[in-house]
């Protein structure tokens, strides 16, 4: 088992792909703090094991609450070995219709904000326990290329990007190792908004093979990444998108 009896702290927890990524982590033997923003969005870890598995309700856009969400992982579960800084918020909307408090704000504070809030949490807790440590921020293909409606977003994980970079860095005479996971379409709750936009047919093509991502595809990459296979691994971002930034729109029909 990579894991086994490492603790991790999984923001974001409850959405398609922090779940799977818990789900993961506890098949490889570790221990997790499933956190998300909302309390009721975390009874999905109800049947789960109590002894391998705690949730703890936080805003990643508050540092207290990210502070305190890392000291819970190191009562519950004696030391910290793992963060994964995973929630993460977007739409789409055309850049001349944003309304500047309403769509570029709470997507920065969540995405760029919220890794910014457990890097540094979790940094400080290595460095307290003088203890090697990985930290897995999830950013994402539009880090690297522009798309059309989703300007904030794109800006977000392209700061993720560097933040992951600069960490890296930071953290490295401690032992510490950053690294970031770039997915492509994956078939989560967030990507289902195109489907009422009626794209969902044309974004599934831009993938190579023209089908859609697994978030438990996502979550193998992420485990390998926070494991100690991955040790040369550091201070980049992988990405997980079958080729996604890769080619233009394929023009043979299928």
């Amino acid at each position: 088992m990579r894991l086994l009896n490492k603790t991790a702290v999984v923001t974001g927890a409850a959405g398609g792909i922090g779940q799977a990524i818990v789900r993961k982590i506890l098949a490889e033997g570790g221990r997790v703090v499933a956190a998300d923003l909302s309390a009721d969005s975390l009874k999905v870890f109800n049947d789960f094991p109590t002894d391998k598995l705690v949730t703890f309700s936080v805003d990643v856009t508050d540092y207290k609450q990210v502070e305190a969400m890392v000291l819970h992982a190191v009562t519950q579960f004696g030391q910290l070995d793992i963060v994964i800084n995973n929630a993460g918020i977007g739409s789409a909307k055309p850049l001349l219709e944003h309304d500047p408090l309403g769509d570029f704000d709470p997507v920065t504070n969540v995405n760029q904000k919220g890794v910014y809030h457990g890097i540094v949490a979790g940094g400080r807790q290595f460095r307290a326990q003088g203890t090697k440590g990985v930290i897995l921020n999830t950013s994402s293909v539009y880090a690297t290329i522009a798309s059309e409606m989703t300007f904030t977003y794109n800006v977000s994980k392209a700061a993720v990007d560097m933040m992951t970079k600069c960490a890296a860095l930071e953290l490295a005479p401690l032992g510490v190792r950053v690294c970031a996971i770039a997915p492509g379409r994956v078939d989560t709750p967030m990507l289902r908004q195109y489907e009422a936009l009626g794209l969902w047919e044309h974004i599934r093509k831009e993938q190579m093979r023209q089908k859609f991502t697994l978030p438990s595809e996502i979550a193998d990459v992420a485990v390998f990444l926070v494991s100690d296979e991955a040790n040369c691994i550091n201070g980049c971002t992988v990405h997980a998108s079958d080729g996604f930034e890769n080619f233009k729109y394929p023009l043979q029909k299928e």
